[in-house]
């Protein structure tokens, strides 16, 4: 069990708050965003919100940890920026698994977001910082490396490797032995049958690379 500080005053925060609370041994003690986004009264969901810039002044890292699991904008690049800061600060940083996630010895890195009904076959390893929605397949003999975002009922088929800041839409289905490169922003429903390239857009059936880069994406 730990006493953890959430990272975050919106809905992923929320949502988080909620899981640990009725889902977890850890406490949430506390949330925290950077000083120019603090709400007004300094309270979120009936606890105290602390400047990030400070916050270790006031809850030590020996003796409580963290929780960043944030909305991918930008890729997951701004998210794994938060990661580092923590990391940088001296806390552990939780995972949560939901109770309601079918699992096989996964290793899974620190603070990953794993939310119900999904199922990880064995032999696959997931990184740090990775969010899983609700109702993925995470296919037999895979990876998944760092800051990877899956929404829900993503399929991802055996012996697949999903490199970082890589993202899929809702419905996405990736074919056996398929590696995502970095930065991959597979669509909604897209059906890859290939591996994919690094920073690009692929979308449809099959799923095609569009000319504009992910970094270009505005979500």
């Amino acid at each position: 069990m730990a006493k953890v500080i959430l990272f975050g005053v919106k809905d992923f925060a929320e949502l988080a708050h909620y899981y640990l609370t009725h889902d977890s041994q850890h406490v949430v003690v506390a949330f925290s965003v950077n000083q120019e986004y603090l709400p007004e009264g300094g309270v979120f969901c009936g606890l105290p919100v602390v400047p990030f810039e400070t916050v270790e002044t006031v809850f030590p890292p020996g003796e409580f940890a963290f929780f960043a699991p944030l909305a991918p904008r930008g890729m997951s690049q701004p998210r794994a920026e938060v990661y580092r800061q923590i990391k940088d600060k001296g806390y552990e940083l939780i995972s949560y698994v939901s109770s309601k996630a079918t699992m096989f010895d996964n290793p899974i890195g620190d603070n990953c977001f794993i939310l119900e009904n999904n199922t990880l076959q064995p032999f696959t390893t997931i990184g740090n910082n990775v969010v899983m929605w609700s109702g993925n397949h995470i296919g037999h003999h895979g990876r998944i490396d760092d800051h990877a975002f899956f929404t829900s009922h993503v399929v991802l088929s055996g012996h697949c490797m999903v490199e970082s800041y890589s993202f899929f839409g809702v419905n996405a289905t990736i074919r056996d032995g398929m590696t995502i490169a970095e930065g991959s922003f597979i669509a909604m429903a897209a059906a890859v049958c290939k591996s994919t390239e690094p920073w690009g857009v692929y979308r449809g059936n099959p799923a095609e690379r569009a000319k504009m880069s992910s970094k270009d994406l505005k979500f």
